[in-house]
């Protein structure tokens, strides 16, 4: 008697522990026959390591159900009353379940497919997918479509049988579809619907029990009360993110969640807390070590560090400093990340007119839209650009590059 590596393979591939599948075949026995199983992590144990290789009938029913297959592919020899019909591969089956050595006759029952960590990997290529084209792009009515629609086959997936990582981690990819969808909802500026998609994405995080996907809803949680200007709402986000399991367990998250609290101090007037925070997120970034993280994390590093800090000292009135961290930011920010330095250089451009450049500052914004490649604007965008426009028109109405930039800004505008 040799181990049995085919059913230890498929177990591996729905990442089951030998506890958890003793206790789904428990489960699938409660569904097939209304009495509960009794199977043990010893009874599994004896499966691989080849002392069952005969399996009695509840035992290969439970096993049947679970693995959604003939227990003949699972590596055993099935109990002659368990034999399928050659002819009938895909008919359901009619299981026999034994107790205490008498057969009884068990109703037909639909089989639930199974689903594993290979299926997990498939769906978060295309999570990943979106994440990629939001770097570009920004968020859009198309992006946030597809992220409903990720969310909606993981939920799909829920109703099979799986492990508890399993189900944890298809929970996790229900709130990053969800936080997808719900930022796309905040560079459209459709706040109330993105407030919406947040709250929902909160539940899918809970019951995913993972930090870093935690975290994530906190950040955008902490953004989107910035963009509705509630700015008690953005500290408590951004105090709870800064305070999460995620932030205590890795520096890098720490960093994220404290430039969350400097830019929720320094909305709220508070410029020396927004310089604490903002130093202790430089410090915590230092200390991050190279880590295998989500792909949405991809965006937050050095760079986008000193463009976040570009907008609180804008936010601060110290516009030398919001210059000098503009560039810096744009110095490292990464090509494909066409969103993130458009946003950069908005930032330069306000810093450079509040030091009473309107001329440089006009030529700077002016770039934003060869950045985006004639991409629509994202309306947390144009509402920069707006921000822009009417500081231009207060300092410099009458200049000739002030025309020029209206005319320019109707025609990017009208794309949209």
């Amino acid at each position: 008697m040799g181990a049995n590596f085919i059913l230890q393979r498929r177990m591996d591939q729905l990442g089951l522990t030998q506890d958890e599948l003793a206790a789904q075949c428990n489960k699938a026995l409660l569904e097939i026959t209304g009495r509960p199983g009794d199977m043990s992590s010893r009874t599994v144990r004896n499966l691989l390591n080849g002392t069952s290789r005969r399996p009695i009938g509840r035992t290969c029913a439970a096993l049947e159900r679970v693995f959604g297959c003939p227990v003949s592919d699972l590596g055993f020899s099935a109990p002659s009353s368990m034999q399928h019909p050659p002819e009938g591969p895909v008919r359901r089956r009619e299981f026999i379940a034994t107790t205490t050595g008498t057969a009884a006759a068990v109703p037909l029952i639909k089989q639930r497919r199974s689903v594993g960590m290979s299926d997990v990997s498939r769906v978060a290529a295309g999570m990943n997918a979106l994440v990629a084209a939001d770097d570009r792009r920004g968020g859009h009515k198309s992006l946030a479509d597809a992220a409903l629609a990720g969310r909606a086959q993981v939920l799909q997936l829920q109703q099979c049988n799986a492990s508890d990582r399993v189900r944890r981690a298809l929970y996790s990819l229900a709130a990053e579809f969800t936080t997808i969808a719900a930022w796309a909802c905040i560079d459209l500026r459709d706040l109330d619907t993105a407030q919406r998609y947040l709250h929902e994405s909160t539940t899918f995080a809970g019951l995913s029990q993972d930090p870093p996907t935690g975290m994530r809803v906190w950040i955008n949680l902490a953004m989107l009360a910035y963009q509705r200007q509630s700015w008690t709402e953005q500290l408590a986000a951004a105090q709870a993110g800064a305070a999460s399991t995620a932030a205590r367990r890795d520096p890098f998250f720490s960093s994220m969640g404290r430039m969350r609290l400097a830019l929720a101090h320094s909305t709220l007037g508070d410029p020396g807390a927004a310089r604490r925070a903002l130093g202790t997120a430089q410090d915590s970034l230092a200390k991050a070590a190279e880590d295998d993280r989500p792909r949405w994390t991809a965006f937050y590093g050095p760079a986008e560090l000193n463009h976040l800090a570009a907008i609180i000292f804008n936010h601060n009135g110290e516009s030398a400093t919001a210059e000098a961290m503009a560039h810096r930011a744009l110095a490292r920010i990464p090509a494909e990340f066409q969103r993130n330095r458009a946003l950069a250089t908005c930032q330069l451009a306000l810093a450079q007119l509040r030091q009473g450049e309107p001329e440089q500052a006009t030529a700077t914004a002016s770039t934003v839209f060869a950045i985006m490649d004639g991409a629509p604007m994202p309306g947390r965008m144009r509402s920069l650009i707006g921000d822009f426009h009417r500081d231009l028109f207060r300092l410099a109405p009458s200049t000739t590059y002030a025309r020029d930039w209206a005319d320019r800004m109707r025609e990017e505008w009208s794309r949209a």
